[in-house]
């Protein structure tokens, strides 16, 4: 199990505890419960002592970001956690609402008059996409340092780093002779191929890197014309272009670039000025070198495992065993929509302007207790509220206010251990 965080009476964050013993001070009445997400306990007396510094390791993904806290002196991984955002939803919402209202105009319905001219944007301005990736993992960065004694954070920057790939026949440059130059190239190949053969499509087998255009007819080591090929592919291919070898498609693809790649370039480069900007030390490294730190510890490939393997830092030896990873999924916090439409653009569901009845808003994590009727019984769950009162709580519908319990307001995310 991952180990607890630690407040004293001043809410200074102390060294985490090891669960047995932060058990122990919660029976002998010496600490009380805190916070339930990331467990935290907060002592009732003031601490005696420094605690050891603490680093957070961020990998940034399209998709999924990796968290991690770890103790540099010993390799211990105090906290893991994988934030899976909600960019991806986020765009296509957008989309779907820009269809509906060019459809309505096009039609001379009811409609909002355009507003594609005359607006600006700030400086620093990131698509609605792009701009939640970047929030989510900044809110968890603050959160985890209210609670951990976090000195410095290290964050890849780089999925890849193109300069090595693109000019592969640079000589005199220290880092292009050593093992790491292997790994920039490879990841992305593996990323941009999807970790199958480029040529029959299999997967769960071992890839070699192959050239497009071979080197004997004047193919080149650039990254435009390499892709992945499993042995007896590359064995058959020989000395054949990839469209002599019946795949014309594969040239094609091996020159567009990765979208999910070029995204979290842009949000990575925000994220690192805007940690920059809070003073704290911010140790950089790339994703070649994420795998490098990876494979050479011996450990397993995850979004938080790469987290705990980002830069030069990552110690000889890390310590993972009993680490419980935290699952936290972006939901948002609702949408300011008052007007539900069909697919057809035509109004079917007005909301109000109320968000909280009777104390609960939708989102909030609670324990219902019926003593009576059909749904007596324990049920805990998020809560969907009505201004009547009968609530939904998890699946089971019709539930009075008066029998539940909050357990976790709700904050924009929902929790599951991996």
């Amino acid at each position: 199990m991952s180990h607890v965080f630690v407040l004293d009476t001043d809410r200074k964050p102390l060294d985490p505890l090891h669960p047995g013993r932060a058990r122990i001070l919660l029976h002998t009445g010496q600490a009380v419960v805190f916070k339930r997400l990331p467990f935290t306990i907060i002592l009732n007396r003031v601490a005696d002592r420094e605690p050891q510094p603490l680093r957070c390791k961020i990998d940034p993904g399209s998709r999924t970001t990796g968290l991690a806290v770890v103790n540099d002196t010993t390799g211990q991984v105090v906290f893991a956690a994988e934030v899976q955002h909600r960019g991806l939803l986020i765009h296509q919402r957008l989309a779907d609402r820009r269809a509906v209202r060019r459809n309505r105009r096009s039609r001379q319905l009811r409609h909002r008059a355009p507003r594609f001219h005359n607006r600006r944007r700030q400086e620093g301005w990131l698509p609605p996409s792009l701009a939640s990736r970047a929030a989510n993992v900044l809110t968890w960065i603050n959160r985890l340092h209210k609670v951990a004694p976090i000195t410095a954070i290290s964050l890849e920057v780089v999925k890849f780093d193109t300069q090595r790939m693109q000019n592969a026949e640079i000589r005199g440059v220290e880092y292009q002779q050593g093992a790491l130059a292997g790994y920039e190239v490879r990841e992305y190949l593996l990323e941009k191929w999807g970790r199958r053969c480029a040529y029959c499509g299999q997967q769960n087998r071992p890839l070699e890197i192959e050239h497009i255009i071979p080197k004997s007819r004047g193919g080149t080591d650039r990254v435009s014309n390499l892709t992945l090929a499993c042995h007896e592919c590359n064995q058959s291919k020989g000395s054949d272009t990839a469209a002599e070898f019946g795949h014309p498609e594969i040239q094609q693809r091996a020159q567009q670039p990765l979208r999910d790649a070029a995204a979290m370039n842009v949000t990575r480069g925000v994220l690192y000025r805007r940690l920059r900007a809070t003073g704290w030390p911010v140790e950089t490294g790339s994703g070649g070198l994420t795998k490098f730190n990876r494979v050479q510890r011996g450990l397993p490939k995850a979004h938080w495992l790469d987290a705990v393997c980002v830069g030069v830092s990552t110690p000889a030896v890390v310590q993972t065993r009993g680490v419980r990873v935290l699952g936290i999924t972006a939901l948002g916090h609702g949408n300011r929509q008052m007007c539900r439409t069909d697919k057809y653009g035509f109004p079917r569901l007005h909301r109000t302007r109320r968000k909280v009845h009777f104390g609960f808003r939708t989102g909030d994590l609670v324990r219902a207790r019926v003593p009576t009727g059909k749904h007596q019984g324990t049920h805990t769950g998020r809560v969907a509220v009505r201004a009547s009162g009968r609530f939904r709580v998890g699946r089971v519908d019709g539930i009075a206010y008066r029998y539940l319990q909050g357990l976790w307001r709700a904050d924009g995310y929902a929790y599951q251990y991996i």
